[in-house]
């Protein structure tokens, strides 16, 4: 794997090598960053399951004002370390569970990427939490990269668009437009 665009570009992402981390592939990634394009710049993103940190370090390498890393996992952070060992810019790495990540945060987010371990209930368990907390800022996105279609109603948030690249979907969410 390798960051495909922007400051960093070219450079090497090491990853942990075993079942439970899927890192996301080069054409997934590409196509995920044209779509946030707009969006990245100077933004504050969250990359809440990290593993070895591929999106967080794209979303910087792009010009992300700040990028905090989550995993719980310590094989993870450990990789996740390495590959930050070349990043100048602003970053934050915690090793939480993500609810215990999302219960404390004080936080509020332009961009939130969520890839759990082939848990697509995380991702809703997720969701629902950034939804009652008030994580995501009002022009805030949510992505969550998932091997089965997400069709969820979340309170305070709607998909506005999904997108399957061979086996796996990106789903998008938005904050909901307050009704008048």
């Amino acid at each position: 794997m390798r960051v495909i665009s922007g400051r960093y570009r070219g450079r090497n992402i090491e990853t942990v090598h075993n079942n439970s981390i899927r890192p996301t592939t080069d054409r997934i990634k590409e196509n995920l960053f044209n779509i946030l394009m707009p969006y990245i710049q100077d933004s504050i993103f969250l990359d809440l399951f990290c593993g070895s940190g591929n999106i967080g370090i794209e979303a910087i390498s792009r010009g992300a004002k700040k990028v905090y890393f989550n995993d719980m996992q310590k094989s993870s952070i450990n990789i996740l370390k390495k590959n930050l060992r070349y990043i100048t810019e602003q970053y934050i790495v915690t090793q939480l569970d993500f609810k215990n990540f999302l219960y404390q945060c004080k936080l509020q987010f332009d961009i939130i990427y969520l890839d759990p371990p082939y848990q697509t209930q995380y991702a809703i368990d997720a969701l629902t939490i950034i939804s009652a907390r008030a994580i995501l800022k009002e022009t805030g996105i949510v992505i969550i990269e998932s091997d089965k279609r997400i069709e969820t109603s979340i309170p305070l948030l709607e998909c506005y668009d999904q997108r399957k690249y061979g086996n796996i979907y990106l789903t998008f969410y938005k904050r909901k437009k307050e009704e008048v």
